[in-house]
């Protein structure tokens, strides 16, 4: 198994060598190349999707054609659609890699078997979702009571292997703002 999920899941259970050998076995290890999707809209997403190496990004097409970008996914990073997987609707989002990107992916009609065989799987899986949530709620915080450019600041440090791996409109899209704005704030920082 990857050393850095082993590491990962450890940091949120007590789980042991027998139990990771079990995880892994619901794994199914995939590839894409740059721009390929994981999921597009319309399709039902049926995986959660640990990203071992890579980027990915998680979005929308917004009534005006523009892409919005709600999430990315990087290195040791979960990311799948939700509501398409819990609620087994169509997908509304899409999630593509911006590199080459290798990925680990747990079916869904697999998870309730893991969950039985090693229990933890379930709050392991609760934490994740819980840390995610929380990250949501900061964002939106951030989005209603910062200034553009404290968000970009706050964005850039919280994550710096960003600003080398992802398109700046890419980072613009995510974080509601035009490119142009973030050209701005960096021509003025010169």
């Amino acid at each position: 198994m990857n050393p850095n999920l082993i590491e990962y899941i450890r940091r949120y259970i007590s789980i042991s060598d027998q139990e990771i050998t079990i995880f892994q076995s619901y794994l199914k290890e995939k590839k894409i190349p740059k721009k390929e999707f994981i999921l597009k809209q319309g399709q039902l997403c049926k995986s959660r999707y640990y990203i071992t190496s890579g980027c990915v990004r998680l979005f929308y097409i917004d009534n005006k054609g523009n892409e919005q970008i709600i999430h990315f996914g990087i290195e040791n990073w979960w990311i799948t659609d939700y509501e398409s997987l819990i609620n087994k609707l169509p997908s509304t989002l899409y999630i593509q890699a911006i590199e080459n990107t290798e990925f680990l992916e747990l079916p869904e009609k697999e998870f309730d078997k893991l969950c039985k065989e090693v229990p933890q799987t379930e709050r392991f899986f609760r934490k994740i979702m819980e840390k995610t949530y929380i990250a949501i709620q900061k964002r939106i915080e951030y989005i209603y009571s910062l200034k553009g450019e404290d968000q970009f600041d706050i964005f850039i440090s919280a994550n710096p292997e960003f600003t080398q791996r992802v398109p700046q409109y890419m980072i613009a899209s995510y974080l509601g703002m035009s490119p142009e704005f973030i050209s701005k704030i960096k021509a003025r920082r010169k």
